[in-house]
Parts: structure tokens; sequence; C-alpha cells
């Protein structure tokens, strides 16, 4: 789950992190009444789940009350790369005088966690732990270990953090550790961490901007995370099917894909990938949907269902292992959704394990001009990348055939 900034202040906040003073607005009225307590000048950010947002022109300075609402005017509407802004931060703008760049992730590769940061924050730290490597200091932590005051002060020296005082910056860190542990993050993202000029001339570091992704297995520790609960997106596809009970995350592609196992599906989804390299097009899978164990015809008649709500699906890959649930009732349940809810679009099947040649045998019998049939999951998820192109070049993408 991906928080929105101004979500993720909160969590820094009670985390004890120092944030300038800032109000979130739904709205255009609520906006201009939060810059009557925030004051001038003022920094206006677009709320959206994505990063780069200055580039994109929805993160605005404004001095004046004219310039505020002219920036209201302008970021309320956007949408980023997809991503629909929802609502303003109006915050308080500070006297930075240096940036830096904090994170604790996940690190899945290593098994651990990784502490990174660099003494040069902002929105090009991309760019710079690519050209520069030698200047992103990283430190990974164990499944057992802690990360500690004493481990936060190696780090911060480690980085320098030119101008800031090194205590504040290893006491910070210490506190996106304890941000990050208490509430299952996989990430948590301070960037940038402005050391920032008082009026008396002291300095003192503070979160400017944040992203903190939750892990979403660990919901039902934290009641379901519901003050998180985003009315932007409460009705998209992926809403509805983890309300049905599936495990779905919308992609990009037009080959949607349906499996039982979190494995058996990654594995569909780079199939549709090299399928769709090797005919040299840029076809790829349009989600990933787990099923789970008990693929039931009933379960798969919803995930169907979810599926083809997405009108950039061309074609459907579905790959089954029969172990709970045998493959023939897997197969009544296809044939029963292609019935129910007037399914067109081609689709290829691919079973194997328990009872799958009956299966394959029931869909055979059924003669449904759009339900195809493959012996293994590459053969499949070629015949549903075929599909998928000949949908979008019917003139020149072959077609496969027909099991």
């Amino acid at each position: 789950m991906d928080l929105y900034e101004y979500q993720a202040r909160e969590l820094l906040q009670e985390a004890g992190i120092p944030t300038p003073d800032a109000i979130y607005a739904a709205d255009k009225q609520q906006a201009m009444q939060a810059l009557e307590h925030i004051g001038l000048p003022a920094v206006i950010k677009g709320q959206a789940k994505i990063g780069h947002r200055g580039q994109a022109g929805a993160v605005k300075v404004v001095k004046t009350r004219e310039e505020a609402s002219a920036a209201i005017d302008h970021i309320l509407p956007m949408s980023i790369d997809g991503h629909a802004v929802n609502g303003v931060l109006v915050a308080e703008a500070m006297n930075i005088r240096d940036e830096y760049y904090v994170s604790i992730s996940v690190d899945r590769t290593n098994r651990s966690f990784c502490v990174l940061a660099t003494s040069a924050g902002g929105t090009e730290v991309e760019t710079l732990a690519h050209d520069h490597p030698e200047a992103v200091k990283r430190m990974q932590i164990t499944m057992l270990e802690n990360f500690d005051h004493a481990a936060a002060v190696r780090m911060a020296e480690a980085i320098a953090f030119e101008g800031a005082d090194i205590e504040q910056a290893a006491t910070i860190l210490e506190q996106m550790w304890q941000c990050f542990v208490t509430n299952d993050a996989t990430l948590v993202e301070i960037n940038p961490l402005a050391n920032v000029e008082l009026p008396d001339g002291s300095t003192q570091l503070y979160a400017l901007d944040a992203k903190i992704s939750l892990g979403g297995n660990a919901a039902f520790r934290h009641d379901g995370w519901k003050r998180f609960e985003d009315p932007v997106v409460s009705d998209t596809l992926e809403a509805r099917a983890q309300a049905a009970g599936m495990h779905y995350v919308q992609l990009d592609g037009q080959v949607g894909v349906i499996g039982n196992g979190a494995g058996l599906v990654m594995s569909s989804l780079d199939a549709v990938a090299f399928a769709g390299d090797a005919i040299g097009q840029p076809i790829t899978a349009a989600n990933f949907l787990d099923i789970g164990g008990g693929a039931s015809a009933e379960a798969m008649s919803r995930s169907l269902k979810a599926v083809t709500a997405n009108p950039s699906v061309k074609s459907i890959f579905i790959n089954v292992y029969g172990g709970i649930t045998s493959c023939e009732i897997v197969a009544e349940g296809i044939l029963q959704a292609v019935d129910e809810l007037g399914i067109t679009v081609p689709m290829v099947v691919r079973f194997d394990g328990n009872a799958a040649a009956e299966g394959l045998a029931t869909l055979e019998a059924a003669h449904k001009t759009n339900v195809h049939v493959a012996a293994t999951m590459d053969e499949a998820a070629r015949q549903a990348v075929a599909f998928a192109a000949q949908a979008a070049t019917p003139a020149s993408a072959p077609a496969p055939t027909q099991a």
C-alpha cells in the first residue's frame, strides 16, 4: 500500500521526525483556508502516489494569494503518468541550506533491509546513483539485526551530511528505522531531508517530502490501515478484486493473466513477456491475478469477471496447477463464466496436476470458439500473445491454431 505524502508525514511525525507545518486540502476552498493558517510564502504540493511531482509541475512555491490561487487551479485537475492528483498539501516554505536523501527498504535480493543515503538529495538521485555510485552509502541489516543508535551514527558519519549536525542526522535515521519496523513498511524514504536555517541562525533537519509503502500482508495488524483508505481508488479493479478475496494488480499490457499461486503467476508474466519479445511486439501482461490454492469454479468465474473489466485486455492466459481443486472443476468455471459474462476475448488455457487431462477435454468438448487449450506454459503464452497482437494489427498478426 503506497501512501500519499500527507499520510506519510503522519507516520514520520509519530516517530518524532521534524516536518514543516502543513495542511492537506481536498479542494480549492480548503486550500485557501489552509493558506491563511500556514502563511506566505508557502509550497503548494499536488498529492499523487508517484514521484517526480516537481518536474511534472505539481509543486509550486507561492509568495502571494494570487500565485497560490493560480497554482491550486493548475495542480488540482492534474494527472501525473496516470495518477490523478488527490488534493494538495499547503506547506510552510523553509530556508533550505542543504538537501540529502535517506531511505530504508526491504532488499529482497539479499533477504535483508537496506539503509541508503547520500548527501546530494533532491530530484536527480537516480541519476546520481547511476553516474556516481560512490556517493551513495548503503548499510545492510539482516532480519535478526537491529539498526540501533550506534549504527545510525556510523551511517551518518559515512554520509558526512555536510553542514548538518551528525547527531541530529543519526537520530532521524534511527527514528526512520522505528517508523519502518513499527508500521511493517517496505519503504520509508525522505527526499529531501533538508538542513534548514531557522530565524535565529541555527539549523535543524526537516523531512520536506516523504514516501512510505506499507506491506499489505501486515494490514491485519493495523486495523486494515483504515485511516489510509484512498477514496480516489476505492472503486478500482484492484479494490474490487481484493474485496472478492483475489490478489490482483493491474499492469500496462494486453494479456490478462490468471493463475493459482504467486510463483506460477509470476512465471506466466515472464512467459508472456518473452513471447512478445520473440515476435518483436510490445505485448505484455495486463495484470497479475492469483486466485489462490483453491481454484474453484466460482473463483475462476470471479477472476474472469475482474480481468475482462479491463478494456486493455485483448486475450487471456489461464495457467492453473490442479491441487486442492481438480482442473475439471476449474474448466467448468471457465465455461460458466464465458456463458454468464458473454466473454468473447480469446483465452488460452493450460492445466497441469489434478485432473488436467479431464479439464482440457471438458474445454475442447464445449466447442467454444474463443476458448483454446495448450499443453505447456510457453505454448499457451505464445498463443495468448499472438491473439493480442492480432487484435492490435489484424491485417498482419498470425492467428493461433484453435485447439
